[in-house]
C-alpha cells in the first residue's frame, strides 16, 4: 500500500521529503510551524515504528527544528505529537516567542492568522532551503 496523508495532513501545503518524512507547512502567520509525517502507512503511534524508523524520525526532527531555529531565532521551539484528532503519525514543530499571543501557553485550540498569499510562499521556500541546508550539514 502506498503512503498518503489523512485529510487534514493533506490539506497542508507540501514544503520537502526528506528520507523518511513529508515535511508540511501549518499557515499560521502568527508562530513558524511545521509538520513532519512520516512517509509509512498505517502508522497513528511511535509504537508503529520499527527503532531504525524511530532514530530516522529524531534526527529528522533534529534537522526541520535547527532549520527554524537559524531562520526565526525563537525563545523556544516546541515539538509535540499528539495525534487525537489527526489519527496519523506526525510531529508539530512550533516556534515560540516571549510575548507572542498566547505565551507561556500552549497555541492548541487558538485562533490563528494565515499568511499572505506570496509571502506564505517565500516562507515556504525560505524554511526548505533551510532546511534541505541543515539536512546536509547533519548528515
Amino acid at each position: 500500500m502506498a503512503f498518503s496523508l489523512t485529510t487534514g495532513l493533506a490539506q497542508k501545503e507540501f514544503i520537502c521529503d526528506l528520507p523518511f518524512c513529508r515535511v508540511l507547512f501549518e499557515d499560521n502567520a502568527d508562530y513558524p510551524w511545521i509538520f513532519l509525517v512520516p512517509r509509512k502507512e498505517n502508522v497513528r503511534n511511535m509504537l508503529d515504528l520499527t527503532t531504525e524508523e524511530r532514530l530516522t524520525l529524531m534526527r529528522e526532527i533534529e534537522i526541520c527544528e535547527r532549520a527554524l531555529a537559524n531562520i526565526y531565532h525563537p525563545t523556544q521551539t516546541n515539538v509535540a505529537m499528539i495525534g487525537n484528532k489527526t489519527p496519523q503519525l506526525h510531529v508539530h514543530i512550533i516556534c515560540r516567542f516571549k510575548g507572542d499571543l498566547y505565551w507561556p501557553d500552549t497555541v492548541w485550540g487558538g485562533k490563528s492568522r494565515p499568511y499572505l498569499t506570496t509571502i506564505k510562499y517565500q516562507t515556504i521556500d525560505r524554511i526548505k532551503k533551510e532546511i534541505l541546508s541543515c539536512q546536509k550539514l547533519l548528515s
